[in-house]
């Protein structure tokens, strides 16, 4: 398997000198604005609001950051001049606005965003969430398959890494109703692990996948159990992998990423688990600027750390042979130029 140019630059810039990704998702939209919502008493946050605190997160964490992942609504307005450009930029698509249908969820874009709009900007990758369910209605299922697939085959045509994040959720028929951005309770492992499997086929172009914990993340334990449901992840993914923290805690999280590294993780994309201890001080942006400089980054050196101990190095990953993530100049693409672009 050989990257093309566009996509090996775009993934080296996303992770450091020994291929670990070390990113911080700043992308979060409810999680952000509800809160921030509640506690102004209104229906809608202010947008100075929301994005004022991404651009702290953008300030204080990127030093800790190999990549940043931004979002078109906030993020990039209000924080893009702040990003050093020596860290990667990867650039949210989905709509944070989902439509719940009885049989399932269905993503969509942000409005007047696309791969081609991510690629004249300079992002480094195209980061999108797809929720599914591998047992929701056969329809949801196709259009969340499409939907996916329509993704990859841009970001081919664009040559710009293709990063996606799966969640699980709960059906209609489920216990643990929730449309919040959360972990769901009492998921089932088979439902991550299919969900892993139908998207790791080469249909659907991904580069890396951004991955939940396939058990609940206060039931990553350690054990042998536990262990073998990762490796089985891994094994499924077939490609270079990062975790992600769904709103588990710091202790929880750091578990979760012994599990992932011990089966061949290359690093994190997470957020809330190393930036929501010190947004719970809001209004106080004097107390949330100290915990993001004291806790959360204290926190990103110790995953980080561990990362680097453990973690794999993606371009070594056994998806790219022998030799390692390369891409031939030879190829008639990098000769002639991009045509179809």
């Amino acid at each position: 398997m050989e990257l093309t140019p566009g996509k090996l630059w775009g993934l080296r810039r996303m992770a450091d000198a020994n291929g670990i990704f070390k990113m911080t998702a700043v992308d979060q939209r409810p999680p952000i604005k509800g809160p921030i919502a509640a506690h102004l008493g209104l229906e809608q946050a202010p947008w100075e609001e929301v994005a004022r605190f991404k651009g702290l997160l953008i300030e204080t964490l990127q030093a800790q950051s190999t990549a940043m992942l931004l979002d078109p609504h906030y993020a990039i307005p209000y924080g893009i001049g702040a990003l050093s450009p020596t860290k990667g930029l990867v650039v949210t698509l989905e709509d944070s606005v989902f439509a719940e249908t009885p049989g399932g969820r269905l993503s969509s874009d942000i409005d007047d965003w696309s791969v081609a709009k991510i690629k004249r900007m300079s992002g480094d990758a195209v980061k999108v969430l797809a929720w599914y369910r591998p047992d929701a209605d056969a329809e949801v299922v196709q259009k969340q398959n499409d939907y996916v697939k329509r993704i990859g085959e841009e970001c081919a045509r664009y040559d710009i890494p293709f990063l996606l994040e799966m969640l699980v959720y709960p059906l209609a028929a489920d216990a643990h109703q929730t449309k919040d951005y959360v972990e769901m309770k009492g998921k089932k492992a088979d439902d991550v692990l299919a969900t892993v499997e139908e998207f790791a086929k080469p249909d659907y172009g991904v580069d890396v996948f951004k991955l939940e914990s396939p058990v609940n993340a206060a039931d990553a334990d350690g054990s042998a159990e536990v262990q073998a449901v990762f490796d089985e992840m891994g094994r499924l993914a077939g490609r270079p992998w990062v975790m992600l923290s769904a709103g588990a805690g710091k202790a929880e999280f750091r578990k979760v990423l012994e599990h992932a590294f011990a089966a061949g993780a290359s690093g994190f994309l997470a957020g809330r688990a190393i930036w929501l201890d010190a947004f719970r001080a809001y209004p106080d942006w004097a107390a949330i600027e100290a915990g993001l400089r004291g806790g959360a980054v204290d926190y990103m050196s110790d995953i980080s750390a561990l990362a680097d101990a453990h973690a794999a190095d993606w371009s070594k990953h056994a998806c790219y042979g022998a030799g390692g993530a390369r891409f031939s100049p030879a190829d008639a693409s990098f000769r002639h130029g991009y045509a179809s672009i």
